[in-house]
């Protein structure tokens, strides 16, 4: 018998260092790895020990006699990716733990955000000895896109929080929640009370279209929209409208199909997940049948995962459709034998373009080469106006055209999600054409020098790609680089205490929580969802959550 991993994947790579036979591919170091959609399991080499089970954050590995019947194909396509890897070496890699054994005082690092990247980072920083991590966090709730970023319906992405809620909790961990870095405190006195301070903020700005009409009421960036149904406090109160029968989605990512997926899907099946009640509401008055999800590019170029594409195709009572000319989906049927990823995506939207739709049922249409022009509407979003592109391939490299047409699609709401840029705490650069901020291996630099104590990891520093489990590698690359700096003596000391930090912040912030109050807030969330049978119900106001965090 073998295990077998399944798109639910974070991909933090935690299996691979336990498997006592290496036959989990890619790791990290692989030149695969940033690329690979997820991990895979060697059914030939697999000896069904079930250690990688255990190690899973995110309970994604399977054995291959018990795939759930929606994931029977990935017993074929963990071994898939294996006939492209013949003779791949099985030694393992030992990666050496950083110690600080022979610091002569005790390293301090402050450490903005508690999203993935920012977690990764203290986790590595505070299982050494002779370390003090402070961590600050904005909202009341920690975990970043964990909480709020993960599609209510993917319960068991959610569950690496699980994983990071104990580091939160060490003697050598301080935390302070509800604490704005760059408006309560600055950089500067952070930097006064640290040797370092390393920012994972994320990117919490959605990348703007730039055309007329954008911000109409009933258009949304998809920050605001998935914050909105995961009930992020500052969009709790967002208004959404559902009244029409389309929705279009602009790009073709991740998290454009997670959108449309929770636009269409069955309502009762949310009524079981963590989605946020007002969003679980508005979703059952919703009219909405069909969600077109719009990309400016062919079908070769889609964004998304085959894993998240095959969710969308595996929906009851919704079709999935495609627009797209003949041409190009007969260029794509000639393209999809080439990478296993790439195969899987293109005979799915293949699939896609060939089933007859049923009656009565929902529609996800996937729309290509379609550039919006314009969001059309006079106090509210009725349409988006098109400009239709095709594909020259006459001189060998693709080049898009327009063809000149424009159409001009009914839809009450829509969404942008063609990126996201970073917005770090003021004190921080950021460079405005890529949306990160400036950095070298997680050193923040300005003007091409490094800035002395200041570092960066995840979303901040390369921008919004990969998985959870991708900024594990990023936030140990900047840990090191950090912890190097340290022992070569390129920090400057902290100039005050532990204790004077504490009394600034509670100077502050009076009503500033640690990782108690988050604690309280946790079990009061788990205890309401257990008796409504959801994994949680989710406090949606920074009051209610404060009030619990008080015990009132």
């Amino acid at each position: 018998m073998t295990f077998v991993i399944s798109p639910g994947c974070c991909r933090d790579a935690s299996c691979v260092s336990v498997c006592p036979v290496q036959c989990i591919r890619p790791r990290p170091g692989d030149p695969e790895f940033e690329t690979a959609e997820q991990l895979y399991i060697d059914p030939d080499v697999c000896i069904d020990c079930g250690a990688c089970v255990e190690e899973c954050p995110v309970d994604a590995i399977h054995p291959g006699h018990d795939l759930p019947a929606e994931l029977a194909g990935y017993l074929d396509v963990n071994a898939g990716y294996f006939s492209d890897l013949p003779g791949y070496d099985r030694v393992p890699v030992r990666r050496p733990r950083p110690r600080l054994d022979d610091a002569p005082e005790e390293l301090r690092v402050a450490v903005v955000g508690t999203g993935p990247a920012a977690c990764y980072a203290i986790t590595e920083l505070a299982t050494m000895r002779g370390t003090r991590v402070s961590v600050f966090e904005r909202q009341p709730a920690p975990f970043g896109l964990v909480r709020s970023g993960v599609a209510p319906d993917h319960p068991h992405t959610r569950l690496i929080g699980d994983r990071f809620g104990p580091v939160l909790a060490r003697p050598n961990v301080d935390c302070f929640f509800g604490v704005d870095v760059g408006a309560d405190i600055t950089v500067d006195e952070l930097l006064e009370h640290h040797h370092a301070v390393l920012v994972a903020t994320g990117a919490q700005e959605d990348r703007r279209l730039g055309v007329p009409g954008e911000d109409l009421p009933g258009a949304f960036g998809a920050n605001a929209f998935v914050g909105w149904y995961n009930g992020r406090p500052e969009h709790a109160a967002d208004r959404m409208d559902f009244s029409g029968e389309r929705a279009v989605v602009i790009g073709n990512g991740n998290v454009a199909l997670d959108i449309a997926r929770i636009l269409v899907r069955d309502r009762e099946t949310l009524a079981r997940t963590d989605i946020a009640d007002h969003a679980l509401e508005a979703l059952r008055c919703s009219t909405i049948r069909e969600v077109v999800i719009a990309g400016r590019r062919g079908p070769d170029s889609l964004a998304c995962s085959a894993g998240e594409l095959g969710e969308l195709a595996r929906l009851q009572d919704v079709d999935l459709t495609v627009t797209c000319s003949r041409e190009e989906l007969e260029h794509l049927e000639s393209t999809s034998h080439t990478g296993d990823t790439t195969r899987r995506r293109a005979n799915l939207v293949l699939e896609a373009a060939r089933r007859p739709q049923r009656p009565g049922a929902k529609r996800i249409d996937f729309r290509f080469l379609s550039v919006p022009v314009a969001i059309e509407g006079t106090d509210r979003v009725e349409g988006i106006t098109f400009a239709e592109q095709r594909i020259d391939r006459s001189s060998g490299s693709p080049l898009l055209v327009e063809t000149g047409r424009r159409e001009t699609l009914p839809a009450s709401v829509v969404v942008k999600a063609i990126g996201y840029s970073s917005r770090p705490p003021a004190g921080v650069p950021v460079d405005p054409a890529k949306g990160v901020i400036p950095n070298r291996a997680g050193r923040v630099i300005e003007d091409g020098e490094p800035l002395a104590g200041l570092y960066c990891a995840g979303w901040a520093k390369r921008g919004p790609s990969g998985v959870i489990g991708s900024n594990k590698v990023c936030s140990e690359e900047t840990v090191a680089g950090l912890l190097e700096d340290f022992t070569a003596g390129r920090l400057a000391k902290p100039v005050k205490t532990r204790a004077d930090l504490g009394a600034l912040v509670r100077a502050r912030v009076p009503g500033v929580l640690g990782a108690a109050g988050w604690q309280r807030i946790d079990a009061a969330e788990r205890d309401a969802g257990r008796a409504a049978g959801r994994p949680r119900v989710k406090f949606v106001s920074v009051e209610e959550m404060l009030s619990v965090a008080r015990g009132r």
